[in-house]
Formats: C-alpha cells, structure tokens, sequence
C-alpha cells in the first residue's frame, strides 16, 4: 500500500517547487535594465534612479544580471541532470524534452530568417537599401560600388571545411555512445570543441582584416549581424558540447540515456546547416561580380 502512494501511476514528472523561475526572472530584469543603463550612457543621457545618476554603473548591473542568469542556468540543468539519474526522466519526459529542443531550434531558425531576409532585401533592392542607409557607396549593384569584399575562397571555404567537419566528430561522438564506446565518444567530442574553437578564431581574424566595417554601409551591417550571430551560435555550441564532455569524462551518459549530449548534437548541427547557407547566399553569390579584396 506504501509502495502504491509512494510511486505514482502516470509517466509525467511533477517537479519539486524550484527558485530557478523566480531567479532567472529577476537575472533577465536585472540585465534589461543594465542594457537600458548603458544605451542612455552612449547617448550622453544621465539616467536617474530615486534622485541618483546610474548612468556609470551599466557595467555592474550588467555584469549582476549575467551573474544571476548563468547560475540560474547553471543550477536549474544541473536539478535536471540530477532528476535524469534519479529515474524522473520516463519516455514520455524525455519525449517532452526532445519536443522542446524541437521548438527551441525550430525558434532559432526564424531568428536567422530575420538576418536573411534583411540581407536580401538590401541585396535584391540596392538602390532603396543604400539610399537609405547614407553612406558614401553608390547603388544600382550588390554590393555597393567602391566595395572590396572578402574572397569566399579562402578563409570563408575554409571555416565551412572546418564545420563540415566538426559534424561528422560529432556524429561519430553520437555512434560511439550508441554502442557504449566511451573512447571514442570522448575523442570525437574532443575534436569537435576543438574544431569549433577553431571555426572561431578564423571568423575573428577575418573580422580583424576585412576590408568594410558595421557601418560603412548596408553591405556590412547585414554582413556582421548575420554572421556575427551565426559565430555567436557556435560559440554557445561549443560551451554546449564542452560541457557534454566534462559530462561524458564523468561518465555520466550511458546508451539509453544521453539526450543532454542529444540536444547539443542537435544543435551542432543546426549551426552547421546555417552557415552552409550563410557561406553559399552571403560570401559566395554576395560576392559575384564584386571587387574581391586582394585581386
């Protein structure tokens, strides 16, 4: 009879009353109102709050916000993890999580159409686009005359190399959790981090040496945002896959439980998918026609 109360007769997880929402809430707050701190800063624009300027403190706000969100995020997937190894994650949890993966990606995927769509835009309707934007370049093309831009031939090929072939380590990670081969997923996730620290590095050093800035026209601000956020992306995949690795060291996945690593993989290959995209719209037929910098 103890037994019967005891464990509940359904595949729903009901969760234990947890801080986690009320803190990240009051992070996200804090954070908001640092970034609104620092915009009325640039502007010159003393911010006052019960009678005191607060413009100079952005910077702690901010960092007190982030603080707080990424020990939320810290803490709230940790009582994950630990409800995982207890046995709270039936089939039809873990069917739940995968479908909120789903969402999350499919969730990103619209965010990246907003760039393309504003890259295309400006592309398609030049003339408008560099009218608008009041810079010293002419329309009537794309890009703007009296541009250079990147060779995608170079190190634009080259990162998409390199992602290419961070999906299949990842993959080959994937297979060897499947069929309990530890080494090797350790090994493929290892060459994964790496490649993707790499991917970063060779977008930083081509954003160091590219010959148009932000704000020198349309052509590179929707350049840097689309890109800019798809490096953004690989830098939180990579946080994402390092921490399956420390995860996969401790031994923590086995090969009917590893949706942790799953999601990360998932996103992995997300990221490959829009820079594929990214590489063929943006640098290789935004560049037809162009001055390539260095010809």
């Amino acid at each position: 009879m103890a037994d019967g109360h005891a464990k509940p007769n359904h595949d729903y997880h009901i969760i234990a009353p947890s801080p986690w929402p009320f803190l990240g809430s009051v992070g996200a707050l804090v954070m908001a109102f640092g970034g609104v701190i620092y915009m009325q800063y640039l502007k010159g624009t003393p911010f006052h709050l019960f009678g005191l300027d607060v413009s100079k403190a952005h910077f702690w706000v901010l960092l007190i916000g982030l603080l707080i969100v990424l020990y939320t995020m810290f803490a709230w997937w940790s009582d994950t993890i630990k409800e995982a190894h207890e046995g709270h994650h039936t089939q039809v949890v873990s069917l739940h999580l995968r479908y909120g993966m789903i969402m999350f990606i499919a969730s990103e995927v619209m965010f990246f159409v907003a760039w393309f769509w504003a890259y295309f835009d400006a592309s398609l309707f030049p003339n408008e686009a560099i009218q608008a934007a009041r810079t010293t370049f002419t329309g009537g093309v794309w890009p703007p005359k009296g541009m250079e831009v990147l060779d995608p031939f170079h190190l634009p090929l080259y990162n998409t190399i390199i992602l290419l072939l961070s999906g299949t380590t990842v993959t080959w990670a994937h297979h060897s959790l499947i069929h309990g081969d530890r080494k090797g997923l350790i090994n493929g996730l290892v060459l994964t981090v790496g490649l993707g620290m790499l991917f970063t590095m060779v977008q930083a050093y081509e954003y160091i040496h590219a010959p148009f800035g932000f704000k020198d026209s349309i052509y590179g601000a929707t350049f840097f945002m689309a890109t800019g956020f798809h490096g953004f992306h690989v830098i939180i995949g990579t946080i994402f896959l390092l921490v399956c690795l420390f995860r996969a060291m401790k031994g923590d996945f086995t090969p009917k439980q590893h949706f942790g690593f799953e999601a990360a993989a998932w996103y992995w290959h997300f990221v490959d998918v829009v820079w594929l995209f990214l590489f063929a719209s943006i640098y290789v037929w935004g560049s037809a026609g162009a001055v390539i910098e260095g010809h």
